[in-house]
């Protein structure tokens, strides 16, 4: 079969995060399996990716995807579902409506006009993909979709990738327990819930360390917050990396803290647990779906700054529940490996 995949998200996992990702590991495991993916990318940009986005899909109408099976990510392919000749699967990767909810300003203003596409680019598909129960909870009540029209598709790990990088990424010696933090910095991640989380922690633990890779439209505004909390050399600020360099962070971290309200899946958990990583962080969203408490970590309440540090201090402290947890995250990482997606995403796909 041959698929065409239309992405106006930014083909790099810093600026594409989790939803680039994803869409790399599903292509790659399809191609394995004997499926031809034509990934129809934006290649334009012009530094406002809201209009990038739009100009994408007029571009589409103009020349449609050659396929037998057409997948649009998220908003992509609202403009010319309309016209198609082919089967189309909107895959929802976040759902952009539930997202600004938690975001500000121009960011949310842009984001809301994005979600009116994304709302018709569902309205118009044979088949709506969503990441998790409760992406697909959230698409049928903000966007109207029926229920039977929804499958769940997880997201899909490349875990012999990730192991083979793990494997050949140096270890530091440091004495020092090291939390280690990876996302985009939008104020849905909540990561100034961490930063304080951590300067309570110092308490307890003055030696601990917070490592966080990622940037972002928040970065300046916790910066600040970093720096009214005093925390000096007890965070570092990593920026974007590579996918080795995020390895070696991985394997160089004693436990693994996102503390997001929203996540439509959340990859990163993925990769920390394949690392062997505890994790700590919110019930919220979906990530009860994919973070088990009290098998692979600690869920918290949201926006519990002593509750994060709580838990953090919990699993710091303790090298048997780290290794317990560690352990098990392993076993749950495999159970999202990618061959496994893949074959969850051809049997959503049929039903188109």
């Amino acid at each position: 079969m041959k698929f065409a995949f239309l992405t106006s998200t930014p083909l790099n996992p810093t600026e594409g995060s989790g939803t680039f990702v994803g869409i790399r590991e599903l292509e790659r495991a399809l191609e394995s399996l004997g499926h031809a993916v034509e990934v129809r990318a934006l290649r334009v940009r012009s530094g406002f990716y809201t209009l990038d986005r739009w100009l994408y899909n007029a571009r589409l109408v103009l020349a449609p995807p050659d396929a037998d099976v057409a997948v649009g990510f998220d908003l992509d392919g609202f403009l010319w579902a309309r016209r198609r000749r082919i089967p189309f699967v909107a895959s929802l990767k976040g759902i952009i409506a539930d997202e600004l909810l938690n975001e500000r300003g121009r960011t949310r203003a842009l984001l809301s006009i994005q979600a009116r596409w994304e709302r018709r680019n569902v309205a118009l598909a044979d088949r709506v993909l969503v990441t998790s129960r409760y992406c697909a909870g959230v698409v049928e009540r903000l966007y109207g979709v029926p229920s039977k029209r929804i499958s769940v598709v997880p997201e899909p790990i490349d875990l012999e990738d990730w192991q083979g990088r793990f494997a050949r990424a140096p270890r530091r010696p440091s004495e020092r327990p090291t939390i280690l933090s990876v996302a985009r910095m939008y104020p849905r991640k909540r990561l100034e819930d961490l930063l304080e989380a951590v300067a309570l922690l110092r308490r307890g633990l003055p030696d601990v360390r917070l490592s966080i890779v990622g940037d972002g439209p928040d970065r300046d505004r916790l910066l600040r917050r970093y720096a009214a909390l005093g925390l000096g050399e007890a965070v570092v600020f990593l920026g974007e990396v590579s996918r080795s360099r995020l390895a070696e962070e991985y394997a160089n971290a004693d436990c693994f803290c996102l503390p997001s309200v929203q996540e439509g899946f959340g990859i990163v958990f993925l990769e920390a647990m394949a690392a062997g990583l505890p994790i700590v962080a919110c019930r919220a969203a979906a990530v009860p779906e994919v973070v088990p408490d009290g098998v692979v970590g600690r869920l918290v309440e949201p926006r519990r700054p002593e509750r994060l540090a709580d838990a953090l201090e919990e699993i710091l402290t303790d090298s048997r529940r780290r290794k317990e947890y560690g352990e098990a995250g392993r076993r749950r990482a495999a159970e999202f490996s990618a061959p496994r997606v893949a074959q969850r995403f051809l049997e959503a796909v049929r039903e188109a």
